[in-house]
């Protein structure tokens, strides 16, 4: 893709989610912000309801989001509920999805774990992070299809992360059975997934008035971060050997890191555009993935028949758990 066919919008890095959505009116608009109670989830929800938004918080723990429930309790045409929402169990994604009634303007899929120090499984089998941050939201969209082809005109947006360009799928062990565990592979790998799930939903539900696009949030400090222990902090260069946080220059605020998810969400800039992957609030170039990357989206990440491989090995996994 060409520089002269990307999508370019007037914002910059360091725009916040409010400024994206300056004079857009979501008022009548219902949408769905996974892990939406703490870190750039939260930013975001802010963002959609001042807009007007209806807004539901799915969040494995829902008294988490009483804050930003209570912010939008008074009047005012925003509304923020909660409910709850495990991505790493399907019994739960099944729970949400049977409860959730009428149409769903936009998904937001933001919820995510980072470095799990040891290999874990899902109660289906899957390594944790692939589970959670890929097939969790894999099934999710997959049973509010319906409820997004209602809405006549309907978003879906998928979190990835940078790390994605240096971790191909790899479909011959995706679980870690046979290969030493890799923390970082491991995550790499999930986001990777992750803009493959929304190049396979640009590729199946465009007929439905469905759009989907992936970005990269960028570097902030939030509790995505939890998992890592203060070595491998300070390393990252954002721990200080008194155990403080550094916030380094190119680190975002939380309203800075949600702006690329509401740009996808909600702006009329980016009406129809599928299948595309944004970073600082701008679509970026497809490149080559490896050690050596450094911005833009893998190629490996793009390919419609991996793509398509992809959703039919998740297929699989819900229909013979």
């Amino acid at each position: 893709m060409s520089a002269e066919t990307r999508t370019r919008t007037p914002f910059t890095a360091r725009t916040t989610a409010a400024e994206i959505l300056d004079g857009v009116d979501l008022t009548g608009r219902r949408m769905i912000v996974t892990g939406g109670a703490s870190g750039i989830g939260a930013a975001a929800v802010r963002a959609l309801a001042g807009a007007g938004a209806e807004v539901t918080v799915a969040t494995r723990n829902p008294a988490g989001a009483d804050e930003l429930v209570a912010e939008f309790a008074g009047p005012g045409p925003g509304v923020v509920r909660a409910a709850a929402l495990d991505l790493a169990d399907l019994a739960s994604v099944d729970a949400f999805v049977a409860a959730w009634e009428g149409p769903l303007h936009a998904l937001v899929a933001n919820a995510g774990i980072m470095a799990i120090p040891t290999r874990q499984l899902t109660p289906q089998g899957w390594e944790l992070q692939l589970g959670t941050n890929y097939l969790g939201h894999f099934a999710l969209a997959r049973g509010l299809h319906g409820s997004l082809r209602a809405a006549g005109s309907a978003r879906v947006v998928v979190v990835s992360s940078g790390a994605h360009l240096r971790e191909a799928f790899d479909f011959d062990d995706p679980q870690f059975a046979r290969q030493p565990y890799d923390q970082w592979a491991a995550y790499g790998r999930s986001k990777t997934a992750d803009v493959l799930l929304a190049v396979g939903i640009a590729r199946r539900w465009a007929a439905d008035g469905i759009v989907a696009n992936a970005l990269n949030p960028g570097y902030i400090n939030t509790q995505l971060q939890r998992h890592m222990d203060e070595e491998t902090l300070r390393s990252f260069g954002v721990l200080d050997e008194a155990g403080n946080r550094i916030d380094l220059p190119y680190y975002k605020t939380p309203a800075q890191g949600a702006a690329t998810t509401v740009l996808l969400a909600a702006s009329p800039l980016v009406d129809g555009v599928t299948g595309r992957y944004f970073s600082d609030n701008q679509e970026v170039e497809v490149v080559i993935g490896g050690p050596e990357a450094n911005g833009g989206v893998a190629v490996h990440a793009t390919d419609p028949a991996t793509a398509d491989r992809l959703w039919a090995y998740a297929e699989q996994a819900l229909t013979s758990r």
